[in-house]
């Protein structure tokens, strides 16, 4: 009961305390600062720099990459899109041999003369048996040999740019399927030259042609918005001009063009889809005059014959034909939608 009392004595149970807090703080002073007192915490801060310092160096030349691979992409499109503002600038002053280019015609002046010469006659024939009236003959022959054929060649311009939109992405799938097939962009455009429909197949084969003369490919593709001055095929000549002069994956580039051109081709068709109804309109209120006119024709021709025969009646027709012509293309101008 003594040796109790005397190990519960204050003076025992002071110094047990101080005992257990010395060793508690040398403990904790001994977890503190033995990496620094035994050279391990400095081994591991000299390997953590080596080897953030690796990390680092090799992300600083990534981004030293990549920003140099931006700043040549940058100045490639500067250059490019230059080139095609002055290229535009030309085009709005076509001559009359790119106008039959890119209607796909071999015509020359000489053969383009002579169908404005022979659509004046036939406008002229056309007229006299109409109408038997000079004024209006004469009339006709004017729209024959200086207005439709221009209208036609702007018509088969416009056709075979369509056409050539409908079959520009499947040329790009073929080369994109050839480059990962590991072809040179040089042989997967001659695939297309051979095997695509025209007019894409045309216009492929020219720029083979050009590199047989010794134009350089990207030289070669980027004169094809010249002859189809369109915005899908300045995309794949700056695409093509990119990747020869920069470098990069060009399947992955030309899938993505063929993604973004087959998207553009779905949302024209929706304007299409949804301006229809505005064109079928238009169409039916500009003919409703020649409907009623052909209608008063057979049920009373002399009736509606003073407008051909008389003097007044011409002044009516050149008035209404004037104001019927304003009419329709501001119709078109509202419906006709850019895209």
């Amino acid at each position: 009961m003594d040796a109790f009392e005397y190990f519960l004595s204050p003076e025992i149970t002071g110094l047990a305390v101080a005992v257990l807090a010395a060793v508690s703080v040398g403990g904790l002073m001994y977890a503190l600062f033995q990496p620094a007192l035994s050279g391990t915490k400095r081994r591991d801060e000299r390997l953590q720099s080596i080897a953030t310092q690796g990390r680092t160096l090799e992300q600083r030349k990534k981004i030293k990459d990549n920003d140099r691979r931006r700043k040549t992409v940058q100045d490639q499109l500067s250059q490019f899109e230059e080139r095609q503002k002055a290229k535009a600038d030309k085009q709005k002053k076509l001559t009359l041999r790119q106008r039959l280019e890119q209607a796909g015609f071999e015509w020359g002046a000489k053969q383009f003369v002579l169908f404005s010469i022979g659509s004046a006659l036939v406008f002229l024939v056309l007229g006299y048996f109409v109408s038997g009236n000079l004024l209006i003959t004469l009339g006709f022959g004017f729209v024959g040999g200086f207005g439709f054929p221009r209208w036609y060649i702007g018509y088969k311009r416009k056709r075979r740019f369509s056409a050539f939109l409908d079959e520009l992405p499947n040329a790009v799938d073929i080369i994109v399927r050839g480059v990962k097939a590991g072809l040179p962009l040089a042989d997967c455009i001659k695939v297309v030259a051979k095997e695509s429909r025209d007019p894409v197949a045309t216009e492929f084969r020219k720029i083979v042609e050009m590199q047989v003369m010794g134009v350089s490919l990207s030289e070669a593709v980027s004169r094809l918005p010249e002859r189809m001055p369109l915005a899908e095929a300045n995309f794949f000549a700056i695409v093509v001009s990119i990747q020869q002069k920069a470098g990069g994956g060009l399947s992955e580039a030309l899938g993505n063009l063929s993604r973004v051109l087959r998207g553009r081709k779905s949302m024209q068709r929706k304007i299409v889809a949804l301006s229809s109804e505005a064109k079928s309109s238009a169409a039916i209120i500009g003919s409703l005059p020649f409907i009623i006119t052909l209608i008063l024709y057979f049920i009373a021709p002399d009736y509606i014959m003073l407008l051909f025969t008389t003097t007044s009646g011409n002044i009516i027709l050149i008035g209404s034909g004037l104001w019927m012509t304003i009419g329709i293309l501001v119709m078109r101008q509202m419906i006709n939608f850019d895209f």
